[in-house]
């Protein structure tokens, strides 16, 4: 088989028998361990009886010509070889799942056994030395089908040009190069089928739940109904894969933790700003010191969320600038430069110093809380977190932050301007309560309508609602009491800081966790 320049797959459902030679030889193939699969057959069960079908479908990394998994990895891990097809290099890999969560198509896995992202390559290996992949070998029914894209006389493009073909989730611009003849929509787009709470052919879970970190991709729904509130389901998901919720507490946290250490400095900012430079403890010395231990925290909780944590310095040895993960490491450390910078200006007691560094403070705290929302952005698979709100969302939460975290110091330093501290923590509460409001009752896509229904009724709406009013409700009215009584109180106001950033992870752990709830395949 002679080596190409553009490869693609045609996967003819009108000939899947649903026999999984394909899953078996891909895994025999590249020694795919138990509990992931780099591709694997979904069966649909559509009509209603007695006027029912089953479908089958393969299901696999799509080899965008524009691949969000390239754009996002770090480290270059992923990468295009010569003859198009998207690559992995295991040695690149730091695990940081943030490919798995870029690809609209659920084809990326973590590997247990080498804790870095495998997928389906076309089995390049292979293509290199002229042979067909193992799962076009083995498929008795000839039912997948390779070839050259670029190739208008290659036969993958006289089936593409004769019959009426489909790609998943065309919707993501993506252009990817897997096409299916035959296939019912509802297979392709996996918020059209939902999986009976009685299970499937050869299972009868839905959920190992949130720490088990596996979820079947379907929309659950109760035997003979429709999902609440849910229009558009047509089919039944009878038999698919379960995949890994990628990322949960520790990045819910990590935001929390960047938006104290960006807030912080930023009330420290405004207080120099308004003549305060010269109070060293509470605005020399103190903010800079919490800045840098919760930036120590962020870090922690970013390299320990790695699977390959020993290589977390690849960030900067082997970075690509494409990635929001190495561009936000570089704001991470500029920042903390400005705080050390800071520090040294406080321990001096050098007022001009800290003047100059307002400004790069409050650029660099701007940044340290908002680049997340770029990062966010990269992530293509997960339409929730694709908001234009998520920035300034983001950055009202340091407003937040900074003013919670002020409000708790005011117990144990001289703070100034306590009355100012309030408003700053109550506009931060007011701005992220409007925010998230504008988010929730925005229309957005069927994606972005599901997240949303199982972030304020589905799974994670106790810990939803408990963040709106622990978070918001309660701070807000405990602030406003204090200020419109005019007797600002150090206890009250450091009592509503506190409840204030419990709301915060609370909330941001359910924005991340119901983000990645929706199915993709």
């Amino acid at each position: 088989m002679e080596i190409m320049t553009r490869l693609g797959f045609v996967l003819d459902s009108d000939n899947c028998i649903g026999c999984h030679a394909c899953t078996v030889a891909c895994k025999s193939e590249h020694d795919v361990p138990l509990g992931v699969n780099r591709t694997w057959v979904k069966y649909i069960e559509t009509g209603t009886f007695p006027d029912v079908a089953r479908k089958f479908s393969v299901m696999r990394c799509n080899q965008c010509d524009d691949a969000p998994c390239m754009t996002i990895c770090p480290t270059n891990a992923l990468f295009r070889a010569d003859n198009g097809v998207v690559d992995f290099q295991d040695d690149n890999c730091i695990g940081c799942k943030s490919c798995m969560n870029a690809c609209p198509y659920d084809a990326l896995y973590i590997n247990p056994e080498t804790n870095t992202a495998h997928k389906c390559n076309m089995c390049n290996h292979r293509l290199e030395v002229g042979l067909e992949p193992s799962c076009q070998v083995v498929c008795p029914t000839e039912a997948i089908i390779i070839g050259d894209l670029d190739d208008p006389a290659s036969k993958i493009n006289q089936i593409i040009a004769r019959n009426e073909t489909a790609v998943r989730a065309p919707e993501q611009n993506t252009k990817p190069k897997v096409f299916y003849k035959g296939a019912d929509q509802a297979s392709l787009d996996p918020t059209r089928s939902a999986l009976s709470n009685d299970g499937m052919i050869w299972a009868d879970r839905l959920f190992v739940g949130d720490e088990g970190g596996k979820s079947h991709p379907s929309v659950p729904v109760a035997l003979g109904s429709k999902p609440t509130d849910m229009d558009g389901v047509v089919a039944r998901t009878a038999y698919t894969t379960a995949h890994q919720m990628t990322w949960k507490a520790k990045v819910s946290g990590y935001l929390v933790t960047k938006a104290i250490a960006a807030g912080v400095m930023l009330v420290a900012a405004l207080l120099v700003l308004m003549g305060h430079a010269d109070v060293d403890n509470a605005v020399g010395l103190v903010p800079p010191v919490v800045a840098g231990i919760f930036l120590a925290l962020t870090g922690v909780l970013l390299i320990s969320d790695l699977k390959q944590p020993g290589r977390f310095y690849y960030l900067i040895t082997r970075g690509s600038w494409e990635s929001w993960l190495v561009k936000g490491a570089y704001i991470l450390m500029a920042f903390s430069v400005v705080c050390g910078l800071w520090f040294v200006g406080g321990l001096a007691g050098a007022t001009g110093l800290l003047k100059g560094l307002a400004i790069p403070a409050v650029l660099g705290a701007l940044g340290t809380a908002g680049y997340t929302a770029f990062l966010f952005g990269q992530c293509e698979g997960r339409d929730l977190w694709q908001t234009p709100l998520l920035l300034p969302t983001l950055l009202a939460q340091a407003v937040t932050a900074g003013g919670a975290t002020y409000a708790i110091l005011d117990l144990f330093l001289a703070v100034p301007e306590a009355r100012a501290i309030s408003w700053v923590l109550l506009g931060g509460v007011a701005a992220t309560a409007a925010l998230v409001a504008m988010e929730l009752t925005s229309k957005g896509s069927r994606h972005v309508e599901l997240a949303v229904h199982e972030m304020t009724h589905g799974r994670y709406a106790k810990q939803f609602w408990f963040s709106v009013f622990v978070g918001l409700v309660v701070p807000a009215a405990m602030v406003i009491v204090e200020l419109a009584t005019d007797s600002i109180s150090a206890i009250s106001l450091a009592i509503a800081g506190s409840l204030s950033l419990i709301g915060m992870f609370a909330y941001e752990d359910s924005f991340v966790r119901a983000g990645q709830s929706v199915p993709l395949s």
